[in-house]
């Protein structure tokens, strides 16, 4: 996903994303999620774990409050399935409302890009 997926930079987020194709159903299997999310935090930027895990639970948080429109679309177009990893690259520990708008933002970027939503 690092090499050959797409990047872009919102700040103080580094997301990473990829679409792959969805394989074919296998008849009576488990639905495969066609959305994947990761989260980090550079350990130069943050030398505590305690500070690197609340701004994974934060951006984890974030995601999951704002994935729905995402998902929902992606199911419906039956484009694939989207890996999405978000770094941190802030030097200062971030407020919530700082990250639930720039997730947003991301993701919204994600969406125009797929030419899902315009």
């Amino acid at each position: 996903m690092f090499q050959g997926g797409k990047s872009f930079s919102t700040f103080p987020l580094r997301v990473y994303w990829t679409l792959n194709p969805s394989p074919a159903p296998e008849p009576g299997g488990e639905k495969e999620s066609v959305l994947q999310f990761g989260a980090g935090a550079s350990k130069r930027n943050f030398k505590r774990a305690v500070d690197r895990n609340r701004i994974k639970r934060l951006l984890r948080e974030a995601y999951r409050t704002q994935k729905l429109p995402l998902l929902h679309l992606l199911q419906e177009s039956g484009q694939g399935y989207l890996k999405l990893f978000v770094l941190y690259t802030g030097r200062e520990l971030p407020e919530y409302q700082v990250i639930m708008e720039k997730v947003g933002a991301a993701l919204q970027r994600i969406e125009k890009e797929l030419g899902i939503r315009n």
